[in-house]
Order: structure tokens, then C-alpha cells, then sequence
């Protein structure tokens, strides 16, 4: 066979992903991996989604093609890993991620413009609770490895800066610091608010305001900011360290998380894909080398910042000055 059928299979694998991303996003929209507990046929998993049934099952045979749905004697069911992450209520649930995802699918089919123009998206229809659940979904699987990896044993007064769902604020509770503060706009905090009560987790404060313009408080030890900057432009982020550096008490840590991604901006693929997402959604965020956070984290006025990876990310830590230089 030709070498240049091998390399155009290669692109269309490319070109063609988005047949596969739509496939999983219309299904969970539609609550089919909820219907698939038990095997059902197709005609039945249509009239409990309310659909078609010939398109439910050609839906359905793509997601057996796909290896997330099994099918046998004309009956489906879920494969092991939607059974583990695509069922509502599952303890490592990811279905709301996935609806951040269909968020995300109106945006980036204006990539052509973005470029163009050089400006992120009008406002789209937006569902802020998938977008809040969705940082929850994929913040579950990881908080442990990396509040463990931060140390917070000691830590009187920690802040979750921009922290979402309250995923890290939880954590850091858990772990053994002794007061939590949770920071981000009203309508995050609320729900917010409502995770850290469904945890039976009473004594996690909360601050509502914008990070760029409001007070922090002072006199934290730890301030943690996790997949926060890269939503921000290069001078927003050195604005947002500087005021850190002023909330934290002299010695105190801030501990920055975010995608890697090398000094060409190349690789992982991941960080450089989520700088495009960034450059459709934000007017100046993209993703940041751990070298350019560790620079704007001394020119903010940190001392000793160094970086690891823990749990596929970068985890940047560096420290307020016990006295202004």
C-alpha cells in the first residue's frame, strides 16, 4: 500500500476527531450511558431518551464502535469505562465536563474568526453550573496527589484563590489545614457553597469578588491558584501574583498549578491545544512554561520559586520574603 495512504489516513484521523467528540457529547447529553446500566435494546433506550429509534441506533453502534458501549444479541450496555465515568452519581463521574464540552463546541467552531480578528468569541450561550461541575469532575481525580504533594500539615490559614467548585479548599481541609478560605465570583460561590455542604464540610470560609479588583484579605500562609492564570493575560497574572504576595504573611507560599507546557509552547499537545481554547475564550489568557510562571512570580516580589510535576501538571511553588527587600 502506498506511503501516502498511510500519511492521509494519518490527517484524516486528525481532521475526523470531531466525529468522535460529537458522538460522546450528543450522547451524554441525551443520558444514554445512564440508560445503559443494564443491557437494552435500541428501540428501548430511544423511548427513555424521548428519540428516534433507528438514530438512537446508529448512535448506539458508533459508541460500540468507539468501545464505550458493548453490544451483544442486540442489546447494549456500558463498557468498564463509561460504567466508571459517564453514569450520573458515580463516585469519578465526568458527565459534566463533557457538557462544558458542548459549551466549548459552539466557541470553537469561530476559530476561524478568532484568528482573523485576533479576539475571543461574542458571548455564546453558556452553561456556567457545567463549567463549575466540569472543574469539579476533573479536579476530583487529582486534588489528593496534589494537596498531599503541597504539604499543607501546618498551614493555619490557606486560601483557594479562584477555587471554583471548592474541590482544593476541600482537600486542603482534609489534609489538616486548620482554616479554609474559598474566593471566586458570587454565582461560582454558590455553588461552591453547596459542594462543601453536600461534604459535610461546615468550616470552609467563603469570599465573593473579582481576583483582579477586589481584596484577598492578609496574613495566609498558603494561597493556592489552580488552572486559574492561564485565563489571564501576561500583566493580569503579575497583577494577580502582586496581590497574593501582599495577602500572604512574610514566608507564606503560593502554589500555582497549571498545564505543562515546554519553553517552545509546543508540547504536551494538551497545553498547546488549551492556549487556542484560551484564545477563543479570553481576550488574553493562554497557557504559561513553568520558566514564564517562576519569572513573573519574581518580578511580583517571590523568592525561590521552583516547579515539579505532580498528577500530569505543573505545580509551581515560590515564597513571600520574610522582609521587603
Amino acid at each position: 500500500m502506498p506511503k501516502e495512504h498511510h500519511e492521509a489516513v494519518g490527517l484524516r484521523m486528525l481532521w475526523g476527531g470531531f466525529w468522535s467528540s460529537r458522538i460522546i457529547i450528543s450522547a451524554n447529553n441525551l443520558g444514554i450511558f445512564d440508560q445503559l446500566t443494564e443491557p437494552r435494546d435500541a428501540c428501548t433506550v430511544a423511548r427513555a431518551i424521548k428519540a428516534d429509534p433507528r438514530a438512537t441506533e446508529v448512535l448506539l453502534d458508533a459508541l460500540t464502535a468507539l468501545r464505550l458501549v458493548k453490544k451483544q444479541h442486540e442489546r447494549y450496555s456500558n463498557a468498564p469505562l463509561s460504567a466508571k465515568f459517564l453514569v450520573s452519581g458515580t463516585p469519578h463521574y465526568q458527565g459534566d465536563i463533557l457538557r462544558h464540552a458542548d459549551n466549548l463546541w459552539q466557541s470553537w467552531s469561530q476559530l476561524d474568526n478568532v484568528v482573523k480578528t485576533g479576539k475571543p468569541v461574542s458571548k455564546v450561550a453558556f452553561d456556567h453550573n457545567a463549567f463549575i461541575m466540569g472543574m469539579h469532575n476533573i479536579a476530583s481525580l487529582i486534588a489528593p496527589d496534589v494537596i498531599k504533594a503541597i504539604n499543607v500539615q501546618g498551614v493555619e490559614k490557606a486560601l483557594d484563590l479562584g477555587g471554583g467548585p471548592g474541590t482544593y479548599a476541600m482537600e486542603m481541609r482534609r489534609q489538616g489545614a486548620a482554616s479554609v478560605t474559598h474566593f471566586d465570583l458570587p454565582n461560582t460561590t454558590t455553588i461552591a457553597k453547596k459542594m462543601v455542604k453536600q461534604a459535610g464540610l461546615d468550616d470552609i470560609a467563603f469570599k465573593s469578588g473579582d481576583i483582579l479588583q477586589d481584596q484577598l484579605g492578609e496574613g495566609y500562609d498558603l494561597i493556592l491558584l489552580s488552572q486559574l492564570i492561564h485565563a489571564f493575560s501576561t500583566e493580569q497574572t503579575l497583577t494577580a501574583f502582586q496581590k497574593v504576595c501582599h495577602a500572604l504573611q512574610p514566608g507564606g507560599r503560593i502554589v500555582v498549578q497549571e498545564f505543562p507546557l515546554n519553553p517552545s509552547r509546543t508540547s504536551p499537545t494538551q497545553g498547546a491545544l488549551f492556549s487556542v481554547n484560551m484564545l477563543v475564550n479570553t481576550p488574553g489568557g493562554h497557557c504559561y512554561t513553568p520558566q514564564e510562571i517562576r519569572s513573573l512570580l519574581r518580578q511580583a516580589g517571590f523568592v525561590r520559586p521552583t516547579s515539579s510535576m505532580v498528577a500530569g501538571n505543573s505545580l509551581t511553588i515560590a515564597h513571600r520574603p520574610l522582609s521587603r527587600r
